[in-house]
């Protein structure tokens, strides 16, 4: 629809009549919310174990996605597609990490433009302190909940975060 301006008997210009943006629902915005607010609440407890050992909850994740990759471990790229939250600076992480003796990183002989990191011993025995202590806390977030419920908790979760794309 347009809307039309006049003055007298000039048309002094047309635009169009700007579109009313369709709000959300009380439900979706609430369960927007309720997710956001349910992630802060759990990542906090989270982070504050790792903060006892030094780590950020960002390291941690890093730490573990190296454990889980192996000997091999991974290039800058792959622990940045595994990420729970994404890090616009991988690389001056990584630095600190290294700096920290948590990782090594090495170019790759084959393909000069690929740099591997892997996690050092030091690395892994951090994660080993924190292995039991974070079992331990998400059993305790979760407590309350039947198994069943849990089940359908990380489908419903699940399918929010794979919805198809715009």
């Amino acid at each position: 629809m347009l809307t039309i301006v006049v003055y007298t008997t000039n048309i002094l210009f047309v635009r169009p009549k700007p579109k009313t943006p369709t709000p959300l629902s009380p439900a979706e915005e609430r369960l927007f919310l309720v997710i956001l607010k349910t992630a802060d609440v759990l990542g906090q407890e989270a982070e504050q174990l790792t903060k006892s050992t030094g780590l950020t909850a960002t390291q941690y994740n890093v730490l573990r996605i190296l454990r889980g990759a192996g000997p091999d471990g991974l290039p800058c790229r792959g622990i940045g597609e595994r990420m729970i939250s994404r890090d616009p600076d991988m690389t001056r992480l990584l630095d600190r990490m290294e700096k920290g003796g948590l990782i090594t990183r090495a170019r790759q002989k084959d393909d000069r433009r690929v740099v591997k990191t892997q996690i050092t011993e030091a690395g892994l025995n951090l994660l080993q302190k924190l292995d039991q202590p974070m079992r331990d806390l998400h059993k305790k977030q979760f407590q309350h909940m039947a198994a069943a419920q849990l089940k359908i908790l990380g489908d419903l979760l699940d399918a929010c975060r794979n919805r198809a794309p715009d």
